[in-house]
């Protein structure tokens, strides 16, 4: 499959780097913090806090817990502090031996007692690390988890009730629903056969039901295919997900639909590539 512009890593691909650490480094404690020197100029991966500070809060911390919140990923420390980690578009955190080759756009360390590391890169320098007391300090209110029994039929009505903006643009707010991003929005509005620039405000009761669901199908076999490498995301390990191998409509512009065979089309939704199928979404 052709190589397109990056996506940002979204809840399936952050929630398969959360498993992967969780079961690797629960119990370790941080031995050491390598950042990556940047002559003359702020040290770019760490946000809200300078080098010394950062040092200070993680050298000897105990990892007791592995979270994700929305697209953040966050290391919960003995010290009460959350280690929050955004990948954006091109970043990656990986469990590296102390030995293994050096990973090309590396930007910070992290050793570990088990003489492990894990090792954020990023080609871009848009992700970062925070150190924080609650994602609170970080990022705004976030909605419900899509996978979770907070989200539901009737928030997802309250959601879309009255608006006079595109479906696909209501769900990838992150105030409304956390996680999503444009791989899985484009697939969950072709799954409820809803054409992504409808109106919320026109979407009916039984659509809305069909769009809850959906949510929660192409996310989870996102997650069971370790999320979607189309370009730059890796695991916890390095290696690639599979979901890009089972999309229906998300970077295939112009080829056959699986139902009925018109092409997908490729249009702006509030900014961003929207993939749908003209006849199977209406």
């Amino acid at each position: 499959m052709k190589a397109g512009p990056p996506d940002m890593p979204e809840l399936p691909e952050v929630e398969t780097i959360r498993r992967d650490l969780e079961a690797r480094v629960l119990g370790r404690h941080i031995t050491g913090v390598v950042i990556a020197p940047e002559t003359g100029k702020p040290v770019p991966v760490l946000k809200g806090i300078d080098e010394a500070s950062f040092r200070e809060g993680v050298a000897g911390a105990r990892i007791e817990g592995v979270e994700r919140r929305g697209k953040y990923l966050a290391l919960r420390l003995d010290t009460r502090l959350l280690l929050i980690v955004h990948l954006r578009m091109t970043g990656a955190l990986l469990r590296r031996t102390a030995d293994a080759p050096p990973d090309r756009f590396l930007r910070a360390v992290l050793k570990l007692d088990d003489g492990s590391e894990l090792r954020f890169t990023d080609i871009r320098k848009f992700g970062g690390l925070w150190l924080a007391e609650d994602y609170s300090d970080v990022t705004t209110a976030l909605g419900p988890e899509p996978l979770s029994e907070g989200f539901t039929v009737e928030g997802l009505t309250v959601a879309l009730a009255g608006r006079k903006a595109p479906v696909k643009s209501i769900i990838l707010d992150q105030r409304r629903i956390a996680g999503i991003g444009n791989i899985y929005a484009d697939e969950a509005c072709f799954a409820a056969a809803i054409d992504p620039r409808r109106l919320g405000a026109k979407v009916t009761e039984a659509e809305i039901e069909a769009l809850h669901a959906a949510v929660r199908e192409v996310l989870l076999r996102g997650v069971e295919s370790r999320g979607a490498s189309f370009r730059d995301y890796q695991d916890a390990n390095g290696k690639q997900g599979n979901m890009q191998m089972y999309v229906k409509v998300f970077r295939r512009t112009g080829k056959p639909c699986y139902t009925c065979e018109t092409p997908i089309e490729r249009v702006k939704v509030g900014g961003r590539s929207t993939h749908f199928c003209p006849t199977c979404q209406r």
